[in-house]
């Protein structure tokens, strides 16, 4: 065994040990039944076998462009250490990063983000068409043993280095998506407007116009310069009613202030409303933030109701905190065996019931209360999805069967906002932040 094939297995054994140790505290950590383990295992394995796979390739690379063993050996190891820091910040760095972009965060996070998803989607990649040639091989041979054929043709080794070549190339392309994804698709907003038929809409209301915003996730990549550029495009859209579905933090408390004032400016003739998300839960400032908003005229509705009143009509919009269903797949939020199980109250009877919940998976319970319609966000559009391809390639869909865009059940609606900010990595494909304009038109 020559030293370079042994330095590489040393690098890779390193670099498994390292993930298996993480991914074994992350599964314990978060293992609440069988299915889960199952669930977190294999992802965790795709994650360990897409970074031995590239860090091999990247090691093969460097052999064709680097001759000299020692200098190969210099930046193995000096690739390794970054690799490890890398990780190791992005995991296991401190949360309160702030709420603007940092040099810090420009050089040490962008770099993993874009590594990481290009990695694991690449490898993915490369998954499917190993699949494929072993079942293109498979088949052949079966073909040639019914025909009994007996002077197999072989391959072209040309073709065969082709193909090999096109499949690496293309599996490289994940990595071009997320650079893709951080400079453009994060930022890539898209206005979508919605008309909404209501069965028991006033007709004062005929026409009436919600925008609706969430998950704007206040960070170093978004940003309080960023939201008011949003808030002012909202402004524009002219709203009767603006509203805010939620996680207005990422994990940083001391953001309060800086989002709160940058949302200030959003304006509407019939005001200004929202409910929490599961990051103001996780942060412990419900209460906080809910008395900033009000210090700025915006209506914060934790398992309330307030009339929106026109020409002696009125619609009933009902706001709850997020909530975190016993059995669910959902983050961490107040622990409830039923969703607004104590909200029945809060539904009018012969009233068009508008709903502000961040949780999607509330739908089937807001159905079952005779909500006309449920505003939610929180999924992020799956902030990394497949879905333009085919409906259902989507990691979200593993928790929630509401993704993005308009849903119905019964006599009851929902839409799920794609949000504007970012969870995690800092890139978005295939699900632009979005916010929302609605018209409300009488069935």
């Amino acid at each position: 065994m020559t030293a370079d094939l042994k330095t590489r297995r040393g690098v890779i054994i390193f670099v498994v040990v390292i993930w298996i140790l993480f991914c074994a505290f992350w599964i314990i950590a978060n293992w609440e039944g069988p299915l889960d383990f199952v669930l977190f295992a294999t992802i965790f394995l795709i994650v360990v076998c897409s970074q031995v796979f590239w860090i091999g390739r990247v090691g093969a690379l460097g052999k064709k462009f680097v001759a000299r063993r020692s200098w190969r050996r210099v930046f193995g190891v000096a690739g390794v250490l970054a690799y490890i820091f890398l990780l190791g910040f992005s995991v296991f760095g401190d949360a309160d990063r702030g709420s603007g972009l940092t040099l810090r965060a420009a050089l040490l996070e962008v770099p993993f983000s874009i590594w990481f998803v290009g990695s694991v989607l690449g490898f993915v990649l490369v998954l499917v068409f190993w699949t494929f040639g072993v079942l293109a091989k498979a088949s052949i041979s079966a073909v040639k043993r019914i025909t009994a054929n007996t002077q197999p043709v072989l391959p072209s080794p040309g073709r065969r280095r082709f193909l090999q070549q096109s499949a690496m190339a293309l599996s490289a392309a994940p990595f071009v998506a997320g650079t893709y994804g951080f400079f453009y698709g994060r930022l890539n907003l898209e206005t979508t407007y919605q008309r909404i038929r209501l069965r028991r809409l006033p007709k004062a209301f005929d026409g009436f116009r919600i925008v609706q915003l969430s998950d704007l996730h206040i960070s170093p990549f978004m940003p309080a310069e960023e939201i008011r550029k949003y808030v002012a495009i909202a402004n524009q859209l002219r709203g009767d009613i603006a509203v805010l579905t939620g996680d207005f933090l990422l994990y940083d408390r001391a953001a309060q202030p800086a989002v709160v004032q940058a949302l200030a400016a959003l304006k509407a003739p019939f005001g200004v409303f929202g409910c929490m998300g599961n990051h103001e839960y996780m942060t412990k400032t419900e209460e906080s933030i809910t008395r900033l908003f009000a210090s700025q005229h915006i209506r914060i509705l934790r398992q309330e109701r307030i009339p929106i009143k026109s020409n002696g009509e009125a619609l009933n919009l009902i706001g709850v905190d997020y909530e975190q269903g016993r059995y669910s797949k959902d983050h961490d939020g107040h622990l409830v065996d039923r969703y607004m199980q104590s909200c029945e109250k809060l539904v009018l009877p012969d009233t068009t019931n508008i709903l502000l919940n961040h949780n999607p998976n509330a739908f089937d319970r807001a159905a079952d209360l005779d909500i006309d319609l449920m505003l939610t966000g929180h999924t992020h559009g799956g902030q990394l999805s497949l879905e333009f391809a085919y409906r259902g390639l989507c990691l979200s869909r593993l928790a929630t069967p509401y993704v993005s865009g308009w849903y119905e059940k019964g006599l009851s609606q929902a839409y799920v906002n794609r949000g504007i900010g970012t969870v995690g990595l800092p890139i978005r494909v295939g699900a632009r932040p979005e916010i929302t304009v609605f018209e409300l038109t009488h069935a």
